[in-house]
Parts: C-alpha cells; sequence; structure tokens
C-alpha cells in the first residue's frame, strides 16, 4: 500500500543587516538584548561560530543566495546587480515546488531606481520589497514595492511593519498545499545612511545610554557611544520581532512543520577600523550571530566547528529535503548537527572590498589578513599580489588589539597561514596569489611554543 506523501517543511530566512553576533545573550551581551533568539537557539541549532564570507551588504547577500563566493559570482562590491540566470535560494525552492517570497531589503538589483523589475527579483514569487529599504524608507516611514510594481506603505516602525507583513503572508499560506520558503529581510540594525544615525523605536534608545561597551569599541571608540544606544533598541526590536514570528506559527500549528533559520550578512565595528562600519576582517565586521531551529535541527545543541555564510544555502535545501547543486561552494551543516564524523574545514576564507582588496581566514585560534593597496578597492575584485596587514592571535587576544604581523615570533604561524589562505583562495576560484611577508622587529618577551605554532 502507497504511503501518504509527507510535507516538506516550511523555511524562513529570518535575516537582519549589521549585526554583532555579541549583541546576543549566547554570546555574552548581558542587556537581555535577544531572549527570544536566546531561547529558540538552544532549543534547536546555535552555530556559535559563523563567519560572513564578504563583509559588506551586496557580496554578502549574492553569497547568500547564491550560495558563492562574491568573486565566483561578480558581485564582489556593491553597485553590481546579481547576474541574471544566477541561480537563486528561490530557484531552488521553486524547484522543490515550494510558494517562495521575498520580505524587506533586496540590494541585488544594483540600483536606487525602484521598484525592482521582475528580472532582477532572483526568482521570489511573491515580492513586496525595495532593493535599497534604507533609502526608500525610514523608521517610521516604511516604503516598499510588490509584485506589481505598485508603492506599498506599511504602518508603523519598520521593523514591525515587515514583521506585519510577513506574518500576514504565513496565514495566507497555511491551508495552501505547497510548503512555502520566506525570505525576511529587515534593514535594521543597520544606520539609516542619509543621517548616518541608528533611529531606534520612540523613547526606547534611552535605556541604553552609557550600558555594556563591548571591549574593541571600549579601548577604540568610534562612534560606538553615541550610537550603541540606538543601535542596541534596534536589536531589542528585532528580538521581540522574532518572537512574534514564532508565536505566529505556534498559533497556527506550523512551528513544528517550519525550519527558521536567523541570522544577518555582516557586523559592525562603528568606524574603529576604517572610515565607517564593516569591510574589514575584524570580528566585529565578520563574525555574526546564526542559528537554525524547527525539523531536523530541535537538540542540534551548539556547534563550535567555523560556519561560514556560505555553508547555510546547501543546509537549508538539503533540510527541505532537496539536493544542493554541486555549483554551491559552502557545505551542508546538517552532518554536523546529527554529530556524524566529518572532516570539517580548521579555516574560513574572508574576502574583502570597497575599503580594500583583501583577504583574510579565520581559525579556531588565528586570524590572518592581507591586502592589495596597490589595487583599486572599487575597480578590482582582487589580485595577484598581496602584502601582510594584519594577524591576531584570538586565543590570547579576542578583541584584536594587539597586531602581530610584524612579529618576529610568529614567523612560523605566519607561514602556515599564508599557505592556508592561498589554498582556500584557490578553492573558491581565485588565482593563486603571490603574498609579501611584512617587515619584521623583535617584539619583546612575546615567544611561541613548539605547540603554538601548530595549533589551529
Amino acid at each position: 500500500m502507497k504511503q501518504p506523501q509527507t510535507r516538506r517543511p516550511n523555511v524562513i530566512v529570518f535575516f537582519t543587516d549589521q549585526q554583532r553576533w555579541d549583541t546576543t545573550g549566547l554570546h555574552g551581551n548581558p542587556l537581555g538584548l535577544t531572549p527570544n533568539f536566546d531561547r529558540w537557539a538552544l532549543e534547536g541549532t546555535h552555530l556559535y561560530n559563523t563567519f560572513t564570507c564578504q563583509p559588506v551588504c551586496g557580496p554578502a547577500r549574492a553569497s547568500l543566495q547564491t550560495g558563492r563566493y562574491a568573486t565566483d559570482i561578480g558581485c564582489y562590491r556593491n553597485g553590481i546587480p546579481l547576474p541574471q540566470g544566477s541561480r537563486t535560494l528561490a530557484h531552488e525552492f521553486n524547484d522543490m515546488d515550494y510558494a517562495t517570497a521575498y520580505i524587506g531589503k533586496w540590494h541585488l538589483a544594483a540600483t536606487r531606481t525602484e521598484p525592482v523589475p521582475e528580472s532582477l527579483r532572483g526568482g521570489y514569487k511573491y515580492w513586496l520589497a525595495a532593493d535599497s529599504l534604507e533609502h526608500t524608507s525610514d523608521a517610521y516611514d516604511t516604503v516598499l514595492f510588490d509584485g506589481a510594481n505598485r508603492r506599498v506603505k506599511l504602518p508603523g516602525y519598520r521593523v514591525d511593519a515587515l514583521t506585519d507583513a510577513a506574518i500576514r503572508y504565513i496565514d495566507e499560506q497555511r491551508e495552501q498545499e505547497e510548503p512555502f520558503f520566506l525570505f525576511l529581510s529587515y534593514l535594521e540594525p543597520h544606520h539609516q545612511n542619509r543621517r548616518d544615525d541608528y533611529p531606534a523605536p520612540l523613547g526606547q534608545e534611552d535605556r541604553y545610554v552609557s550600558r555594556w561597551t563591548p571591549p574593541d569599541l571600549a579601548e577604540l571608540g568610534g562612534t560606538s557611544q553615541r550610537h550603541l544606544p540606538g543601535y542596541y533598541a534596534m536589536v531589542k526590536r528585532l528580538d521581540e520581532a522574532l518572537g512574534r514570528v514564532m508565536d505566529a506559527l505556534v498559533s497556527l500549528d506550523l512551528a513544528e512543520d517550519t525550519i527558521v533559520l536567523f541570522t544577518t550578512d555582516h557586523g559592525c565595528h562603528f568606524k574603529t577600523r576604517n572610515g565607517e562600519y564593516k569591510r574589514s576582517c575584524h570580528e566585529s565586521s565578520i563574525r555574526i550571530p546564526a542559528a537554525v531551529w524547527g525539523p531536523g535541527f530541535n537538540g542540534g545543541g551548539r556547534i563550535t566547528e567555523l560556519v561560514s555564510l556560505l555553508d547555510l544555502p546547501p543546509t537549508l535545501i538539503e533540510a527541505a529535503g532537496g539536493t544542493a547543486p554541486a555549483a554551491m561552494q559552502g557545505r551542508s551543516l546538517l552532518p554536523l548537527v546529527r554529530r556524524e564524523p566529518v572532516d570539517w574545514p580548521q579555516e574560513r576564507l574572508v574576502q574583502i572590498s570597497e575599503a580594500q582588496v583583501g583577504r583574510a581566514i579565520r581559525t579556531k585560534r588565528w586570524k590572518y589578513s592581507v591586502s592589495a593597496p596597490h589595487r583599486d578597492a572599487i575597480a578590482d575584485s582582487g589580485s595577484d599580489r598581496y602584502l601582510e596587514e594584519f594577524l591576531y592571535d584570538l586565543q590570547a587576544d579576542p578583541w584584536e588589539l594587539n597586531n602581530l604581523i610584524g612579529s618576529a615570533a610568529h614567523r612560523e604561524v605566519k607561514q602556515s597561514l599564508r599557505e592556508r589562505l592561498i589554498r582556500r583562495m584557490t578553492e573558491a576560484g581565485e588565482p593563486a596569489p603571490v603574498i609579501e611577508p611584512a617587515a619584521e622587529q623583535p617584539m619583546g618577551q612575546l615567544e611561541l611554543t613548539p605547540r603554538d605554532r601548530v595549533k589551529g
């Protein structure tokens, strides 16, 4: 007797913008900003060490939609549209007979001319979005465009307006035979570009004035004291939105049949590492919060292996019963979630653009970064020659305040990391570059043991 076909799980991507990993309670933030994230991550699978592959909006989003490195797609900086014909998450889920929907910020049409034409929407069937939401809207002036290119103004604070729209979509889909894939993309806690501020819900940022400051920002300053209160209040409202989405799933009897991924595109260093907020190799730019819960992920615990943004697309596809295409350059996390033996990468590659032509790897202990100062950071996607720029021992210096790139004591470490970076670059499809060592000098009592030289 033929068994009835099991319905595939719904999938929701809850995607924020420019959110540091250490805004979450599970990463030590003491302000109680993320009780919903913390709870659901503990019930599901917490991806403790997750990193973007490109610390700027457009390239990171292109990589998440396609599962490919920014240089492989061609979207190595902002302002380059996702090439038509690119296979996205929407195409993969469309082929699995999912209803696909996109709500919020897109940033892959590479034009401020709104609305986004259908040919540049990445294959999503339901559309309520703007390419550059930071320019079409403000905190209390949420303007998007629907699938018929009509201007839609939503009521309420922008986070709440997008959340309301998402809940309406979920409710409309619950009686349908086909499962849905919803990509819900917020602008917060990104700054409002034209004012260079972080507009929180009215009256909410005062509670975070002169509160906890991460050690890197406490030492380096930047704009953190001016901007952290609004930034934290934005994060708090996003977490409340996550709670509302989860409540909707529970009330609609969809929670047990829906996979929810929470993550962001990159972090924020508040003008401490360069003249703006990201586009650097530092943890504040590249380390991001991430967790997954729902069928196949509940009870997964804390995954401490190094996870790249590129690993998330094949994970979602395979969790929904599909097969990730060979062109995707990440790896499914499901073997890690199931605690199966797996040869997992020991370093993650980061490509950096716009502020510099740079490349970096992050291992469990070390951060190693190179740049090509002779290249144009806007015109050039890469280089055949790089100079060593940063080395951080994250075991001794987790906030990256002591650059060891000129340390003679770390010569063997740098040589090993140099080789590992070149290997990862070639695996990403880039030509093997020449990396010129930094000038060295003695650095006081610094010394590495033989064990230190080979460890992680």
